[in-house]
């Protein structure tokens, strides 16, 4: 991890917290949210479900790959720039899966678009700006309450998204949650942190006296490192499942006849 070049002025842990979890609120609630539209976009454009399906898988590979590179930006730069960027690739990319026609377009805004924008506004940012400003004692606890967020972020933002089906047509809907994603920008200020520069080629001890990185090298060590692998492998189970579930379970159910708010209440408690 880049170590701070001049001294840093933490944030208040409870702006920290606040900024964070709604952050990972909204952007997470929103990704749980999209199996409730399988049916509306596959039918008004007639495409199959593999061609939606397609789109979020390809969304979440995205999100999967270019994290390890978000991560190094945020650590290098701070938070802020990364976050207000995923708020535009968020807000754009709701838009897109709005309005695209074309089964590529769709790829394209829903699939690598918001794809990127999940990985620029999720735990693998705030996970860093959590690291950077509370003391070794507090990062778990502080951590947890960030991680809490996405759950509560698809308990909150599930039946939202289902109500907005409800009460107005499937693309206008998904415009209300593009509006909804460009606050992530303006959270972004509670969490921006200190001028800080990355140290130039040399090892200089951090908080915890390990010598410093660059992104080669920790990523040498985290392939090297057999309780990292076994984490990222059971994280790629979970979140399969999750995806799967999240994306087929609402159609799945209604083919079987049950009424819609059974979709919206096993979404938002899986």
């Amino acid at each position: 991890m880049t170590q701070l070049a001049s001294p840093h002025r933490p944030i208040p842990m409870g702006q920290l917290l606040l900024c964070g979890a709604l952050i990972v609120t909204m952007s997470m609630g929103i990704r749980h949210s999209f199996g409730l539209w399988l049916q509306p976009i596959t039918m008004a454009h007639g495409w199959t479900r593999e061609d939606y399906s397609m789109a979020m898988a390809i969304q979440n590979l995205v999100w999967g790959a270019s994290g390890p590179v978000v991560g190094w930006w945020a650590d290098r730069s701070g938070a802020f720039k990364v976050l207000w960027a995923g708020a535009l690739l968020y807000a754009l990319g709701l838009v897109g899966m709005a309005t695209a026609s074309h089964h590529g377009a769709f790829i394209l805004t829903t699939g690598v678009l918001i794809g990127l924008a999940q990985a620029c506004s999720t735990y693998t940012v705030i996970f860093g700006v959590v690291g950077r400003n509370v003391t070794v004692e507090q990062r778990s606890s502080a951590m947890g309450v960030t991680a809490a967020a996405g759950s509560f972020g698809q308990f909150l933002m599930v039946p939202v998204a289902s109500l907005l089906l409800h009460s107005m047509d499937w693309s206008s809907a998904l415009l209300v949650l593009a509006a909804t994603a460009l606050a992530i920008g303006p959270l972004a200020f509670g969490l921006r942190e200190t001028r800080f520069t990355a140290s130039p080629g040399t090892a200089q001890a951090g908080a915890t006296g390990l010598p410093a990185l660059n992104a080669r090298e920790a990523l040498a060590q985290a392939l090297q490192h057999r309780d990292y692998l076994l984490l990222t492998a059971g994280y790629f189970v979970c979140g399969f499942q999750l995806a799967f579930i999240g994306v087929h379970l609402p159609s799945y159910l209604r083919d079987h006849q049950l009424p819609p708010q059974a979709a919206t209440t096993a979404l938002s408690r899986h």
